[in-house]
């Protein structure tokens, strides 16, 4: 019992949660209703005027009532094939708007979320909450929400009309009803339930979609091709047989309500046809309660497929909202704080951090940067460093201590102007399917063309744009796979160069690159260093040599600090992995030699 009245309370949220959205096209709706209305009186009439075609017109040859019935069946059909076409339209109107309010709202709630989601979520994932289970709302919305409304009507009104014509016969007609109903809805909870694991598998498959289409290059390198058909083959086959299950209650619904609706109509013929023959009943009556009883057992037909679609799409709404409802741990301050275009210092005070309670990645950093200054993070693999710059633009918040920018706690300014006050450069460059143009001035839209070539040449990408026939209106591809590595690099250097922001962070932006592309995106580098806070993370430390400080990490602490110089004179950590990393080039070049 309680395990009902529970699922009854997550079906009525999952309704409440789109009802808003309903609100908006209320006097649609209200005008869908009275279409509605006008079909089920449509049908009610239809049934009703097949008295008189017996009674009067085959079996009295009225001649009047001929004509009367016969203009009156035109004006019937042109009200319900009129009424039909609004109502369907109507809805149809509503339910989309809706579908697409909703899709909006989850990738706009997507977009809001922080960086620690997509760490966990997968894209694969994402991408079926907003194709395959929006989807399926909409199947809910313009096919069970408009046939359900249309069906209620036309069932209330045939039958007040069996009931208006033989009370008895109404009785034998309806009482096979409820009990053909109770089965019905105990299958569609199981419906519901099957089709939450269908979402999930049809997930699990754009997943892997996602994947093999992204890394189809390194499939065909490695030869793999049959190897991914196989495990393509067997997540499809988890998928069938998920869809397979669901085929008993959601078509079993159907043939329940069908063999019951075929002994309704049978006790109400051998009952109906008693009485003609013992001549208490006329045959147009008798015909007019079978039409209608037809009529009636039509739209209740339909309920089964029709509550199966709607507990697909109300197992959607939940995993919709799910993500809609999500809260981000990064929270904007009631009263955030806008800083300028001009910061002074940046000052990491105790800060200690970690991606869960129990380990922290950071300890105890006491780190002040003063505006200009290039800081580099060195340090092997694991060491905190990027955990570090992701602090910077709210990434992450500190578990412990406070970030400072000017004196001002990060997590009191707002984050929109923190954010626009940074610029990054990552070590895999991040570009859109779009022209080389609209990538250079993304986040900045309106910037000149002149502003975008001047980026461009900072960056030393001019040249080899302009060799393109069409230049900076190319478009790159998907994740700019038109341009080789440096070139990539170099048109992510140009979009940093044009936002010019007085902070910037590098992570590792230079070591995916060959030696030739490595030189030319050094020298972009160090044009957008200029007169900018630097913080550089990079595993070639020859590439930091002349940074103003090097801080070391390991294991979440900062051991050793200063210039290349004076950490070269010390002989620590830093001495050790920059004698490693020569040593390493030495050979290299002895190798060449040989």
């Amino acid at each position: 019992m309680k395990k009902t009245k529970f699922k009854s309370k997550e079906k009525k949220k999952n309704l409440h949660r789109i009802m808003p959205l309903l609100k908006i096209h209320k006097m649609r709706f209200f005008f869908a209703i009275l279409c509605m209305l006008l079909i089920a009186g449509t049908s009610a009439a239809l049934a009703w005027i097949v008295k008189p075609v017996l009674d009067d017109v085959f079996i009295k040859k009225d001649i009047d009532k001929l004509y009367l019935i016969s203009t009156s069946l035109i004006t019937i059909f042109f009200i319900k094939g009129a009424a039909a076409f609004m109502h369907v339209y109507l809805m149809t109107y509503i339910g989309q708007h809706i579908v697409k309010a909703l899709r909006d709202k989850l990738y706009n709630a997507i977009m809001d979320l922080p960086i620690s989601f997509f760490h966990k979520e997968t894209t694969g994932a994402l991408m079926s909450r907003i194709t395959y289970d929006v989807n399926i709302v909409k199947d809910m919305l313009s096919t069970a929400v408009t046939n359900i409304g249309r069906d209620f009507f036309t069932i209330v009104c045939l039958t007040i009309l069996i009931l208006y014509q033989d009370w008895k016969m109404a009785l034998i007609a309806i009482i096979v009803l409820p009990i053909a109903f109770f089965p019905v809805f105990i299958l569609g909870r199981w419906v519901r339930k099957i089709s939450s694991m269908v979402q999930n598998a049809m997930g699990k498959l754009n997943i892997f979609l996602h994947e093999t289409f992204a890394g189809n290059k390194i499939i065909k390198a490695f030869g793999t091709e049959e190897f991914e058909k196989k495990r393509f083959i067997k997540k499809s086959d988890e998928l069938l047989k998920m869809e397979m299950k669901a085929v008993v209650p959601d078509k079993g619904g159907s043939a329940i309500i069908e063999f019951f609706t075929g002994f309704g109509i049978a006790a109400v013929i051998f009952y109906g046809g008693l009485r003609v023959i013992q001549n208490e009943m006329t045959p147009g009556t008798f015909f007019s309660f079978i039409t209608a009883v037809g009529l009636l057992y039509d739209p209740i037909r339909r309920t089964a497929p029709l509550n199966s679609v709607i507990q697909r799409g109300l197992a959607a709404i939940e995993r919709i909202f799910d993500i809609i409802e999500k809260k981000s741990d990064i929270k904007e301050a009631e009263n955030p704080v806008f800083i300028k275009n001009k910061i002074n210092d940046i000052i990491f005070k105790d800060i200690s951090f970690g991606y869960s309670d129990k380990e922290f990645v950071l300890r105890n950093i006491e780190v002040k940067v003063k505006a200009g200054e290039k800081l580099a993070l060195a340090g092997t693999s694991g060491g905190g460093k990027t955990s570090f710059v992701n602090l910077i633009p709210r990434f992450y918040d500190a578990t412990e201590g406070s970030l400072l920018i000017d004196g001002i706690n990060v997590k009191d300014v707002s984050l929109k102007s923190l954010r626009k006050n940074i610029a990054i450069v990552t070590q895999e460059p991040i570009l859109f399917n779009d022209t080389i143009k609209n990538n250079i001035s993304y986040g900045k839209t309106n910037a000149s063309d002149q502003d975008i070539e001047d980026a461009a040449k900072a960056a030393f990408a001019f040249d080899f744009i302009k060799e393109f026939p069409q230049g900076f209106d190319t478009n790159i591809g998907e994740l700019g796979g038109r341009l080789s590595g440096g070139e990539k690099q170099r048109i992510c250097i140009a979009r940093a160069l044009l936002k010019n922001a007085p902070i910037l962070i590098l992570d590792e932006a230079t070591s995916s690159l060959d030696a030739n592309a490595e030189m030319l995106v050094q020298e972009a580098l160090e044009n957008l260093m200029k007169g900018r806070t630097a913080f550089i993370i990079a595993h070639r430390l020859s590439t930091i040599r002349y940074a103003d400080r090097i801080l070391v990490f390991e294991k979440g602490k900062i051991i050793e600090q200063g210039n290349h110089d004076q950490l070269i004179r010390k002989q620590g950590t830093y001495y050790k992995l920059y004698k490693m990393q020569t040593k390493g080039s030495e050979k290299k070049i002895k190798l060449i030699i040989t």
